[in-house]
């Protein structure tokens, strides 16, 4: 499959273009960047997976007029994410946008209407479906191991979005407060701030565990440190109906949890009305409590196997009709939790109670 990569202003395409690079029914046939100050990310792509230099663009329309792909990868700055989706659809090339879905609610819906009008498959990543403790929940609980499911905690983040880059390689903290300053996570009107990062992995993959179960109304506050514009920490309280859910974004963790576990651990906490389950980050087995075992248990993780281990080789195989779209990775889905994080910041700003934006 010719998959081209738009856009690195996400640290996240370097993972993806390596998936890519390692299928074995997968070629990339071209990238694009119109961003100097990426220039490095790209530069590194090129390098890893030596990249010829007729197939590295600055203009993503003739990127895709040359190389034609099947499948494009868009990793921009959140503001931009319906624009490109605009751009490349009429093309006829499918598109797997990294999370989160978008700025807004509205920009989601142009996403969705532009992919339906040029008949094209739209996904959106979200490396946390991928994570073996969260699949194996979700398989719990379809298995009805905790009865319905009434409550979801969550708490995620890193040390920054600065403090890594592309196959989780580590930035020193100075150099991370140098490169704040012209980065677009830190940047307001470009999607900025740990809520719009990291809320969206919780509420879509709690919209998953739910069933596709929405909350009646939403109440959100965030911190937002001096001299910055944006958030780097959030709470979010949903109401379900049968209990409240809180999902906590943060950027500041004490450790990157795929290299040290932080305090409070990042994942999730399932309340059922049979049971509970404890499914934290990168960890090889998960906690549960049931009726029959009230003292809890641990239970190995779920292997994966293929092609449901990651974003590229899932998305290839849906495109040829192999395997229906991994239900945290559909728009519809997405959707939900878009409405939720447009409720939450709009609490934010209002600091009030929202009931959930249509």
């Amino acid at each position: 499959m010719k998959i081209a990569g738009l856009s690195f202003d996400h640290m996240h395409m370097g993972d993806l273009l390596r998936q890519v690079h390692e299928h074995p029914d997968a070629q990339i046939v071209g990238i694009a960047d119109d961003n100097p100050l990426n220039a490095e990310n790209v530069a590194k792509t090129v390098e890893n997976f030596s990249i010829p230099a007729e197939r590295v663009y600055a203009d993503y329309r003739r990127c895709l007029e040359e190389t034609r792909p099947e499948m494009v990868i868009l990793c921009p700055a959140i503001a931009r994410h319906a624009e490109l989706v605009e751009l490349v659809a009429p093309y006829g090339a499918h598109i797997l946008v990294e999370k989160p879905f978008a700025i807004s609610l509205a920009d989601a819906d142009r996403m969705i209407g532009a992919a339906q009008q040029h008949g094209v498959k739209l996904c959106i990543n979200w490396p946390l479906a991928w994570y073996p403790p969260h699949v194996t929940s979700k398989r719990l609980i379809d298995e009805g191991a905790i009865g319905q499911v009434i409550e979801v905690h969550y708490y995620d983040g890193n040390q920054g979005p600065m403090r890594h880059l592309a196959d989780k390689e580590e930035v020193g903290e100075e150099e991370a407060n140098r490169r704040k300053s012209r980065s677009w996570f830190y940047q307001k009107d470009a999607g900025g701030g740990s809520l719009i990062d990291y809320l969206g992995y919780g509420v879509t993959l709690g919209s998953w565990f739910f069933g596709g179960k929405s909350p009646s109304e939403v109440t959100s506050m965030t911190f937002i440190p001096q001299g910055l514009e944006v958030d780097e920490h959030s709470v979010t309280v949903c109401n379900y109906g049968a209990g409240l859910s809180k999902f906590e974004t943060r950027w500041g963790t004490f450790t990157n949890p795929w290299q040290l576990q932080p305090q409070p651990k990042c994942g999730f906490n399932i309340v059922g009305t049979q049971g509970t389950i404890a499914s934290y980050d990168y960890e090889t087995t998960i906690r549960v409590q049931t009726a029959a075992k009230p003292e809890g248990f641990e239970l190995p993780v779920d292997e994966l196997a293929a092609p449901n281990r990651a974003a590229i080789e899932h998305f290839i195989a849906h495109i040829r009709g192999e395997v229906p779209l991994h239900p945290p990775l559909d728009p519809q889905i997405c959707r939900i939790g878009q409405q939720i994080v447009d409720t939450a910041l709009a609490s934010s700003a209002q600091k009030k109670t929202l009931a959930l934006l249509a």
